[in-house]
């Protein structure tokens, strides 16, 4: 059971009250965003201080969970690659037409050492402007676009 709430302010900043008090402008973090992104989750001050910590999202009522996910969401920028739609050129550089959870997007891949595994089937795609787009599994994609990312790993 939470000892601590977590409301907004009028300037729609998360505030975090406890028995110590209150702060304004509190952070939640994930330890694991990819691999366990319900789990795990810091709320920090300002200055980083940790005030804080959830084992589990689902532990707390359903208000301030829902406060906590808008605000991981706001903050954590990660659109997940569902398909691959075309690639200029299987050399590097190479302009991506790809589907996310967030729409259709273009980008340019500089290099194939900016796909990265972080796990057996999920992988971490940079773009040249530093966006970071998530492929959960691999295998979860269709064949197409399987076949389009092999000549790239």
């Amino acid at each position: 059971m939470n000892k601590f709430t977590l409301t907004r302010n009028a300037f729609g900043k998360l505030v975090f009250s406890d028995a110590q008090g209150s702060h304004e402008g509190v952070v939640p973090v994930r330890a694991f965003p990819i691999a366990a992104p319900d789990e795990g989750i810091a709320i920090v001050d300002v200055d980083g201080h940790e005030l804080a910590w959830l084992d589990s999202l689902a532990a707390l009522p359903a208000a301030e969970r829902a406060l906590l996910e808008e605000e991981l969401k706001n903050r954590e920028f990660l659109p997940e690659i569902r398909r691959i739609r075309h690639v200029s050129t299987f050399a590097v550089p190479s302009t991506w037409e790809v589907e996310t959870d967030r729409g259709v997007t273009r980008f340019v891949l500089k290099g194939e050492e900016d796909i990265r595994r972080i796990a057996q089937a999920t992988l971490l795609i940079a773009d040249s402007h530093g966006v970071q787009y998530l492929i959960r599994s691999v295998d979860g994609l269709d064949k197409a676009s399987r076949k389009m990312l092999d000549r790239f790993l």
